[in-house]
Formats: C-alpha cells, structure tokens, sequence
C-alpha cells in the first residue's frame, strides 16, 4: 500500500510540473494563438455596452500592439485604414465603438510561421466580421506580424492580403 501510494504521489508531483511548466514557459504557437483570440475579443463589443466597457474595451485592444504598430486595412468596398502607433489604434477603436452598435470579429482559421530564435512570428488568418444591423458577413485574408516582448508577443505589422479577386479593383 505504501508503494502505491508513493508512486501515485510521484505521478501527482510530476503532473503538476508538466502543467507548471506549460503555464510558466508556454509554446510560442499556444501563446500566439491565445494572444490573436484575445485581439479578436477585444475589438468585438455588444450592443448597449456602457461607455466604460467601450473604453476599457478598446484599451485592451491597444495593450495588443506594439507602440510602433503598422496596420494598413483595405477591405473593398469600404473605406482604407492606416494607423500607425498604439495611440491611433485606441483612436480608431474608440471611433468605431462611437459609430457602430456592435461588433463581432473571429479568425476562425490561421497558419503560424514562428520564426527562427521563437523571436518572431506571421499569422496568415481570416478574419470574419460582423456589424449590427448589416446582414452581410465580412470576410478578409490578413497577415499579422508579431514579436515577442519578454513574456508577451506584440502585433506589430497587420495588413489586408490582396486575393485574386481583389488585385483587379
């Protein structure tokens, strides 16, 4: 009986370091991924939100990018965006909480390069959008660049990929 139950202590003791150690030092693909899922919850917003959700909210967003962030948008159709800084991001959040009632962006799908050092990284994603009161769903290819910050990975780069449907425009 004493046997037993030391192994299953064992088992226990290395079980909780296998987990510990994915919590403290985990995969640069995991944490990319959870990092892009976040972006995608925190540009999305409800209807009816208070004016403190919308600006925590947004802030949020920001919090993902790197202070010298680039995103160039071009969906077709609608108007581009170009914002470059962390500052402008908060900006065209805010902006879009002020006009829109609600919003509701996904990637559903996304490949990962990390590069080499686990330094750096692309995302090639879909990015899916819905606004209120638009029946239309809004799907884009983007990239997304990222780099690592100490713990954190920051977006640094996004862009719209021109598909061939939209390099004739």
């Amino acid at each position: 009986m004493r046997i037993a139950t030391r192994l299953f202590l064992i088992a226990l003791v290395a079980a909780l370091g296998v987990w510990l150690w994915g919590v403290l030092f985990p995969n640069p693909d995991r944490a990319i991924r959870k990092r892009l899922a976040e972006a995608a919850r925190a540009a999305s917003f409800a209807p009816g939100e208070s004016y403190f959700s919308r600006l925590s909210g947004a802030q949020r967003l920001s919090d993902l990018f790197a202070t010298n962030v680039e995103v160039n948008i071009d969906i077709p159709g609608h108007q581009e965006g170009h914002w470059a800084g962390r500052e402008e991001i908060l900006q065209a959040a805010l902006g879009a909480r002020a006009t829109l009632q609600s919003l509701s962006v996904t990637f559903p799908d996304m490949t990962l390069i990390i590069g080499p050092g686990k330094e750096s990284a692309t995302a090639d994603l879909t990015a899916e959008a819905r606004i209120s009161g638009d029946s239309d769903l809004f799907v884009e290819e983007m990239k997304f660049t990222l780099r690592k910050d100490g713990s954190r990975w920051l977006i640094t780069r996004v862009q719209t990929v021109q598909t061939l449907q939209n390099a004739g425009r």
